[in-house]
């Protein structure tokens, strides 16, 4: 619910940027809604309205701002630092699971009946799941118009829509022109540029600051060759994905990544992007954070120098749960061959045309079946791995971008040998709690030594307070401080090879 007016028509007087994505305006005069960041002419304040929801401002019956493109923002931060069911129900949808499942099975999937889901969203972001998840095929829609050659039927069943028709009518009502003249403007722009050999080329935003080389860095030092790589200036990856697998190729680039898509099934593009961006978390508010974190005595510099680091994270997670068990007690390379060599074994094979990608990494009900002897690796951390697999498998432990952040701490606290160390990197990298803090990892150890902090747990963790609900990205600058690859952004392949 949007209540501080006064503070979002300073925001709109100013064009700040950092709320785009936040909050959208409409403008009663125009029937168009805009960022707060839209260069054209502002309006008068008594036009103003404001909607926390592209899908909000749609179903007041505005439409989208062919200038600033509201819907091409950055998603709320909001749906990224929070756990509640609302928080949780956002990342769904972007996910695209009330185009596969219904409305009802995204309410399902929360505990909740429809009719509460319904009432929480609507009280929340102005909108129900059904709206939701309208603007988001109109987005995806408009991308996909846009940025490829796809036959515009194609189009419409890629971006979720059930017909042609509703795809039409919906792409009229947003845009306020029909798909085909939609196309017809992105090429006079120069947009649109297809990819070859059937890829999809897309620009994921970001909100300034954006230091990709952490992000990157630690992405490539810990790839497992086979299911990821570094490849001319690219961190690419296979992706398990509700229709079939794909590959993904994130390349950090001016004001935003591009991200190039394989896909075996085009009805993917609306879950592959939401994995991407959530594996370099891009939709983090990296000002918020250097706020806390740049006041502090001690780790202000750091912020200072190198403002915007993100958490890297994993475009699965329970892929990252295992692999988070699998690095227990061993390097960062030593972790990654392991993973190589399971996925080598048991994961689905990957056809690349482009590069060195083999294999997806073997889901948990896989994993699950295998016996721990075959593993390679301390019979203990195998039955450890096996054991996580079975109750991610059977849904003991959520993982994935609905998880109830808390339950699931609780959850893999009753693993046999899931620690607190695993247990708050799973959190940090695969569910995305902005507050988790491994304070036992080996490199936010050396970090703390080096900055002259209290290394003992209980005396970090207290030292730590004053950097909630940041402390994720205090763990970011921590690991900084040390010489190691992670730390860095690839130049080549050699290099990365090399690491």
């Amino acid at each position: 619910m949007l209540v501080d007016t006064e503070r979002l028509q300073s925001a709109v007087a100013g064009r700040d940027a950092r709320f785009d994505g936040w909050v959208f305006l409409a403008v009663t005069s125009t029937g168009i809604y805009c960022r707060p960041s839209c260069p054209a002419v502002k309006p008068k304040r008594e036009h103003m309205r404001f909607y926390a929801s592209a899908a909000s401002a749609q179903e007041a019956g505005y439409r989208a701002c062919k200038r600033c493109r509201p819907d091409a923002a950055p998603g709320s931060p909001q749906w990224d630092w929070r756990s509640d069911v609302t928080a949780r129900a956002m990342r769904l949808i972007g996910e695209g699971v009330v185009d596969r499942e219904g409305a009802a099975g995204l309410a399902g999937r929360l505990g909740y009946s429809l009719r509460q889901l319904e009432r929480l969203l609507i009280a929340e972001v102005g909108a129900g799941p059904a709206a939701l998840a309208r603007a988001q095929r109109a987005q995806c829609a408009r991308v996909l118009i846009e940025s490829s050659d796809m036959e515009l039927g194609r189009v419409a069943f890629a971006a979720g829509f059930a017909s042609i028709r509703a795809f039409n009518r919906v792409v009229a009502e947003v845009y306020a022109c029909s798909p085909t003249e939609l196309r017809r403007r992105a090429r006079s722009r120069g947009r649109g540029a297809a990819e070859a050999g059937g890829a999809l080329r897309l620009r994921l935003a970001y909100r300034e600051p954006f230091e990709a080389s952490n992000l990157f860095g630690h992405l490539v030092a810990a790839a497992a060759p086979g299911v990821e790589e570094w490849r001319d200036g690219a961190y690419r990856r296979t992706l398990s994905l509700p229709h079939g697998p794909g590959i993904a190729s994130l390349r950090p680039a001016e004001g935003y990544v591009e991200c190039r898509l394989r896909l075996t099934d085009v009805r993917d593009v609306t879950a592959a992007v939401a994995r991407c961006r959530r594996a370099l978390d891009l939709d983090a508010d990296p000002v918020a954070a250097q706020e806390v974190l740049g006041a502090d005595a001690l780790l202000g510099p750091l912020v200072k120098k190198t403002p915007g680091r993100r958490v890297p994270r994993k475009a699965d997670g329970e892929e990252y749960a295992l692999r988070a068990v699998i690095g227990q007690q061993v390097s960062t390379a030593a972790a990654a061959t392991v993973a190589a060599r399971l996925a080598e074994r048991y994961g689905e094979r990957v056809d690349d045309p482009e590069g060195g990608l083999a294999r997806l990494f073997p889901a948990p009900e896989r994993v699950a079946r295998i016996d721990p002897g075959e593993l390679a690796m301390p019979r203990r951390r195998a039955q450890t791995v096996v054991a996580l697999a079975a109750a991610i498998a059977d849904g003991r432990v959520e993982v994935g971008p609905g998880a109830d952040w808390d339950a699931t701490r609780t959850a893999l606290a009753r693993v046999p040998g899931v620690g607190p160390w695993t247990v708050e990197m799973i959190a940090m990298r695969a569910l995305g709690d902005p507050d988790a803090f491994p304070v036992g990892d080996l490199g936010v150890v050396k970090g703390a030594k080096c900055l002259g902090l209290p290394s003992s747990p209980r005396a970090l963790t207290g030292a730590a307070e004053a950097w909630r609900p940041w402390r994720a990205y205090a763990v970011q600058y921590l690991w900084a401080t040390g010489d190691h690859p992670t730390n860095r952004l690839p130049n080549d392949r050699k290099e990365a090879e090399e690491q």
